[in-house]
């Protein structure tokens, strides 16, 4: 019989790699959050590092592009305790969270306890997730950071908690069975998303890397079906900048697509998007035509992210900076 060699799994102490939390690990997080959302199954869009609560800060803020959900994240490098117990509620309220999360190199079974408990008797707005930090390696390689999910939502293995819209009728249903299935595809074939749990809404937002700008499924008005650019950093001058500047490439981008986009400044309003359109389907259609419906998004969606993706960073460089308020003398 062939001899098989093995390496042996070895655990890495965290604070050899972060010897401070604010310091080290939290900005090494912010920059990594697309790992901890694989864990958690969310697509997560940093918003802010150290955000204040009053004469505190919270490690990282941070939004669920696919619900827009505010989440918080506090981190510690040991064991958990209750000043960060204590913290993390603090936070939460202070920043109206809707998801939040608890980060430790390892967990006391009684706040495993507390977060089960605050899951099971707060409403299904709030989530709350319990996470232990382990770092490991194979044999002397390189380390590796696993994050393993200790409690959670109780419906999270399949449908998470749904927030305050309820399944009221077939086309809500339908809308969540049908982003079910496009979901599912586009995180297991293609790594598109690290989301896992559908709701009952007509579009669907998926994070570009890029923060303020999501790739977008959508049925829109009048029968059509969107995949879209979605542009909204939180101010009118910097959408519109970004826009025209993905604008002044229209024939590049057209060419490279292999198809004619619908391009919408939307001037008057905050927002910008760029699309492609599929005449002639309502989610009603999904029923008879649900396979071809959603290979056309994956393709569309996965093109998308393949061609403004490279754009996206060159184009936010070009945000103009807010003039500076007048001073009289």
């Amino acid at each position: 019989m062939p001899t098989i060699a093995l390496g042996k799994l070895e655990q890495v102490e965290p604070r050899s790699l972060w010897p401070l939390e604010a310091v080290d690990f939290t900005p090494w997080l912010a920059e990594n959050l697309d790992a901890l959302g694989e864990a958690l199954g969310i697509d997560l869009e940093k918003t802010r590092v150290e955000a204040p609560v009053g004469s505190f800060a919270c490690d990282i803020e941070a939004r669920d592009t696919n619900s827009n959900r505010r989440v918080i994240v506090e981190n510690q490098l040991s064991e958990t305790d209750h000043r960060h117990l204590g913290q993390l509620i603090t936070y939460a309220a202070g920043l109206d969270a809707g998801v939040i999360v608890w980060i430790a190199s390892r967990v006391r079974e009684e706040h495993r306890e507390a977060i089960d408990f605050l899951n099971r008797h707060t409403n299904d707005n709030l989530d709350f997730f319990l996470v232990t930090l382990e770092v490991i390696r194979i044999s002397g390689s390189l380390p590796a950071v696993v994050f393993n999910l200790t409690a959670s939502p109780n419906a999270w293995a399949k449908t998470a908690s749904l927030p305050s819209q309820k399944l009221t009728s077939e086309r809500t249903l339908a809308y969540q069975e049908f982003y079910q299935g496009l979901m599912d595809e586009l995180r297991e074939k293609h790594r598109f998303t690290n989301a896992r749990a559908a709701q009952p809404q007509s579009w669907y937002a998926f994070s570009s890397g890029t923060s303020g700008i999501t790739y977008n499924a959508s049925f829109a008005s009048g029968r059509r079906l969107r995949a879209e650019l979605y542009i909204d950093v939180g101010e009118i001058a910097p959408n519109k900048s970004i826009f025209d500047n993905l604008k002044s490439q229209e024939t590049q981008i057209e060419s490279a697509l292999g198809e004619r986009l619908l391009w919408e400044r939307l001037d008057g309003k905050r927002a910008c998007r760029i699309s492609a359109i599929r005449e002639n389907t309502t989610i009603i259609d999904a029923a008879a035509q649900g396979d071809e419906i959603r290979e056309w998004l994956v393709q569309h969606l996965l093109q998308f992210k393949a061609v403004f993706g490279p754009l996206l960073k060159a184009a936010t460089t070009t945000i103009p900076a807010p003039a500076l308020p007048s001073v009289s003398t």
